[in-house]
């Protein structure tokens, strides 16, 4: 016998209002478990949405560039009734159990009760209540909280530095919808809303004069190229921290010959099936001895500037390069795994990252991130901190340099690193030492025994 049950959107990791950008099935369409039906992208990748039981698409109530969050129906599927039955025992067994206690220091879009404060990991840039000239230092929770709109549109503009009191909803009943929230923020931007500021003008980084529409096309043939939503929202994500964070950034430079050398003896005796072991992954577990010893970097600083929370974990997050734009998978209980175990699993979120197949949760809750161009090139740069987190090292191209050891000048491999802190938490000195302890450890790798 048939049975017809929903298309229901899966667990998104927190994700809310998520654009379907491909519909992959069509009515009357035949599927298998798992088979994907739509993909989604999110703020910093895309995912597809497997069908949960075998059967015949009978309906596909979406279309592309529709908005979906989790336990949306996006449509019907005609299954057997064997596997209906099984598939509604999974779920009531499913819901016996224990819910994963949520990604404390993560960045989360799902909507949130209003009743609850704004917790410490907010994916809003930290910003202190003293600094006046921020743009969004006059808004309280409170006008927030008040305000008619859902808790996700609430949140956006909450990141945004939106103040919700002065938004007029277009909504049933009033009621103020994203897009609302979007235009307020375009016309501050445009310095077009008179009432944005606390003083009545755009005040702080908004309040930048915008740079002038250049017609290019006068000056010969010219083709325009719509950025794609992941490199839209880094350069937003970007362009908040740069403004919101006071950031400094550190060079200094390691020994890394002893490194590369061990290394390379296991490339040679790297057997087919194995992982192939990067630097990478020796500089990560440095990484995580380091914030062990100066336990200041692995924090963040509360929203009102007054705090820090200091991690017992450490996750390290490693910037991708895509052909999608940039994304930043996070490798959890860095310093519970070995160097093999590191190099298997960059291997695969590697290759998922590239091929869009990153869930949201995979790229949050970072104590600090790693952004290399060993392979590439450079001798330096500033890397731009990720908020949350409170630095961000860069790892630029190693080379031989000749190294006076008291006697002669010997060949040594010396790599570049760049570490850029935020200075409302790290200072100078702190960064010194930080980094100093950093260039001894890949320098003597038998210190990550220790």
């Amino acid at each position: 016998m048939a049975n017809t049950t929903d298309i229901i959107i899966p667990d998104l990791g927190g994700a809310e209002s998520v654009e379907v950008i491909e519909i992959l099935v069509s009515e009357g369409d035949t599927v298998n478990v798992d088979d994907s039906l739509v993909t989604l992208e999110s703020d910093k990748a895309s995912m597809e949405v497997p069908a949960a039981v075998g059967g015949v698409i009978q309906a596909i109530t979406v279309s592309v560039g529709d908005t979906v969050s989790e336990g949306d129906v996006i449509g019907k599927l005609e299954v057997v009734e064997a596997q209906a039955a099984d598939n509604n025992e999974a779920a009531e067994v499913e819901t016996t159990q224990p819910s994963a206690p949520a990604d404390d220091t993560a960045p989360s879009t799902a909507p949130e009760p209003e009743n609850k404060p704004e917790p410490a990991k907010s994916a809003a840039p930290p910003r202190s209540q003293s600094a006046s000239t921020s743009p969004t230092a006059h808004i309280s929770d409170e006008s927030i909280k008040k305000a008619h709109a859902s808790p996700g549109v609430r949140r956006y503009a909450r990141e945004h530095g939106a103040n919700l009191s002065l938004i007029s909803g277009n909504g049933p009943k009033g009621r103020i919808l994203k897009e609302d929230v979007t235009e307020f923020i375009k016309r501050a931007m445009e310095g077009a809303s008179s009432n944005y500021g606390a003083a009545g003008a755009v005040t702080g980084g908004a309040g930048i004069p915008p740079l002038p529409d250049v017609d290019f096309s006068r000056f010969g043939e010219v083709e325009r190229v719509e950025m794609g939503r992941i490199n839209k929202l880094s350069a937003q994500n970007l362009h908040r921290a740069w403004l919101n964070l006071p950031m400094v950034t550190h060079h200094d430079e390691g020994d890394i010959t002893e490194m590369e050398a061990f290394r390379k003896e296991l490339k040679a005796a790297h057997k087919e099936g194995e992982p192939k072991v990067t630097g990478l992954a020796f500089q990560m577990k440095a990484l995580v001895q380091s914030l062990k010893a100066f336990p200041k970097l692995n924090s963040s600083l509360s929203n009102d500037g007054q705090a820090l929370f200091y991690k017992k974990y450490f996750h390290i997050g490693i910037a991708v390069d895509t052909p999608n734009g940039l994304v930043v998978p996070v490798f959890r209980d860095v310093d519970q795994k070995s160097i093999m175990e590191l190099a298997e699993e960059m291997a695969d979120v590697s290759s998922r990252a590239r091929a869009k197949k990153l869930k949201p949760d995979e790229m949050q809750g970072a104590s600090m991130t790693i952004s290399s161009l060993g392979g590439i090139g450079g001798t330096s740069f500033s890397p731009i901190i990720n908020p949350p987190e409170v630095a961000i090292l860069g790892i630029s191209r190693a080379k031989m340099q000749p190294v006076w050891n008291g006697s002669e000048f010997i060949p040594r491999l010396i790599c570049p690193f760049s570490l850029t802190y935020d200075h409302r938490v790290v200072d100078g000195a702190d960064a010194a030492r930080f980094m100093a302890h950093y260039t001894e450890t890949v320098g003597d790798i038998r210190r990550l025994l220790l």
